[in-house]
């Protein structure tokens, strides 16, 4: 076999890399659209269920709870689970993961993006 004709990573010029890393880019920022979806599903659930069935969590959430940033913080590190309301804490844990979702996937489309820009043309 001719070994131009092999298929190598060392070989596969960065013109070449650049639109498989902008694609996986593009991949995780539509996984964060997946988990936004999925968090305004669960977190205004999970709210109406504080405003109905736990005032205490209300009254230090406050109103607007949902994108305060320090109800997002409580949602975030876990608080939620001092409340012991299971039919809450299943609203609030998918949240939380929607959440995590969303941040992780544009925190890693960011950081492909910011190689893609440093990648010799």
């Amino acid at each position: 076999m001719d070994p131009s004709l092999r298929w190598d990573d060392e070989q596969q010029p960065a013109s070449e890399q650049l639109p498989v890393i902008l694609f996986f880019a593009l991949l995780f920022v539509a996984i964060a659209i997946a988990g936004a979806c999925a968090f305004v599903i669960f977190w205004p659930l999970a709210l109406v269920h504080v405003r109905d069935r736990l005032p205490a969590v209300s009254a230090k959430l406050g109103h607007g709870a949902f994108l305060k940033p320090s109800a997002l913080w409580w949602l975030l590190n876990g608080s939620y689970r001092d409340t012991a309301d299971p039919q809450f804490t299943g609203l609030a844990t998918p949240a939380r993961l929607s959440l995590m979702t969303i941040l992780l996937g544009l925190a890693m489309a960011g950081l492909l993006w910011l190689w893609s820009l440093a990648m010799p043309a």
